[in-house]
């Protein structure tokens, strides 16, 4: 929760300051938060310029296997864009108004798009490990806003609509795209937790019921601070595991990390097509 906002905006405006001075060119108004099984496409920018999170005044450290933790500036399919390598979460320890900080920072830099990925786990019939899911909607409630504390008037209003959080024409799109290229994609509403232990088989049940698809640990606080900046959101889950109760197996980030590696190239690919499509 955010409790001084003049410290706060001070992180949100050092951390601009410093990501500014350090841009040549154009700055992007795209930003893609890499998450699992999408770390390839890092290599995939061009002209980069590689800031790692450590260096830059405000940001927190990510703690999590597969997490580089460095912020890229550069060119991917003649778009200028940043890429986040690596992302905070709530069960690391940080409040949401710290795992959101650098959307506001993007925000201030004059992003106007945020491309969201995630690991989660599938929940709906036919979904299986390594299809891809594209989120039109969530369920947070699991989930202490980000927005709580005194409202950021810079950025948007004290109560956010929140009907269309994930772009309609962005879902389109990627759901245009995906199956133009052979790219195994649902559609469907992503439920988030705090984590970190996996959800319980009754969690699951409960998440079904209220008609989740995926689950993660993940994404929500972004997403919500991400429509109070007023951006436009497009969303996209590696679907790693079956929710737990659905399989017999036991989950771990061991097989989340070895199956979001094998749903790699689509992720990348999707990723590619659609910056390439804006």
């Amino acid at each position: 929760m955010i409790t001084d906002v003049n410290s706060y905006m001070t992180s949100i405006n050092e951390a601009a300051d410093y990501i500014s001075s350090k841009i040549e060119g154009k700055t992007p108004e795209i930003c893609i938060v890499l998450g699992s099984g999408l770390s390839p496409l890092a290599d995939m920018c061009e002209d980069s310029t590689v800031l790692p999170y450590k260096d830059i005044p405000g940001f927190p450290v990510s703690t999590v296997p597969g997490h580089d933790g460095k912020l890229i500036i550069g060119t991917l399919e003649n778009k200028r864009v940043f890429m986040m390598s690596g992302r905070f979460h709530y069960y690391e320890g940080y409040d949401t108004s710290v795992c959101t900080l650098y959307v506001r920072v993007m925000s201030k830099l004059g992003v106007k798009t945020l491309y969201l990925t995630n690991a989660a786990g599938g929940l709906k019939v036919g979904m299986n490990p390594s299809d891809l899911m594209i989120i039109t909607d969530h369920i947070p409630f699991f989930c202490e806003s980000p927005l709580r504390g005194p409202n950021l008037d810079e950025f948007g209003d004290r109560f956010p609509d929140q009907s269309y959080i994930y772009d309609p024409e962005y879902v389109l799109k990627l759901t245009e795209i995906a199956k133009e290229n052979g790219i195994n994609a649902h559609r469907g509403v992503y439920a988030y937790t705090k984590g970190p232990q996996y959800e319980t088989p009754a969690e699951i049940r409960a998440l079904s019921i209220l008609g989740a698809d995926a689950v993660g640990m993940s994404t929500v606080p972004e997403a919500i601070v991400a429509s109070h900046c007023g951006m436009r959101i497009a969303a996209v889950s590696c679907i790693c595991n079956y929710g737990c109760g659905i399989a017999d197996n036991k989950l771990s980030h061991k097989e989340v990390m070895e199956v979001a590696g094998k749903a790699s190239e689509d992720s990348c690919k999707l990723a590619k097509l659609f910056v390439k499509s804006l």
